[in-house]
């Protein structure tokens, strides 16, 4: 068994595509449109088949807590602790929060964690 694929809505659904394709090199399928509900979606395709659906609708949900219950972040293995290194400076330079700098945390995983322009939490790490 596995996760066949992982979704969640966002506000500007094109920023958000463009982020995951700019920085974790992500390809997009076509958009898909529901024109009688107005919904909106992405399937973003990963190294060795991980997908994430981005999603759009009208009258979203604007409240937006990091510390909730559910789905906390995503995770991104870059392969090694230089890569965590410099994704996490590049997205630092081009305005996003790091809400962890790299380092290795209690666990014993090399790390960084930024927020995306929506407030979601994305974890870097080896």
């Amino acid at each position: 068994m596995k996760i066949e694929h992982v979704a969640m809505y966002v506000r500007d659904l094109e920023m958000a595509k463009n982020f995951f394709v700019k920085y974790f090199n992500a390809v997009p399928n076509n958009i898909y449109h529901n024109k009688k509900t107005d919904f909106r979606s992405y399937f973003l395709s990963f190294d060795e088949g991980t997908r994430l659906e981005i999603m759009n609708k009208p009258q979203l949900d604007n409240i937006k807590d990091t510390n909730r219950i559910g789905y906390a972040h995503i995770a991104f293995s870059l392969g090694s602790a230089e890569n965590v290194d410099c994704l996490t400076a590049e997205l630092k330079a081009d305005g996003y929060t790091v809400i962890s700098e790299p380092r290795t945390t209690g666990d014993g995983y090399y790390e960084s964690c930024i927020v995306d322009l929506e407030g979601n939490q994305i974890e870097l790490t080896i």
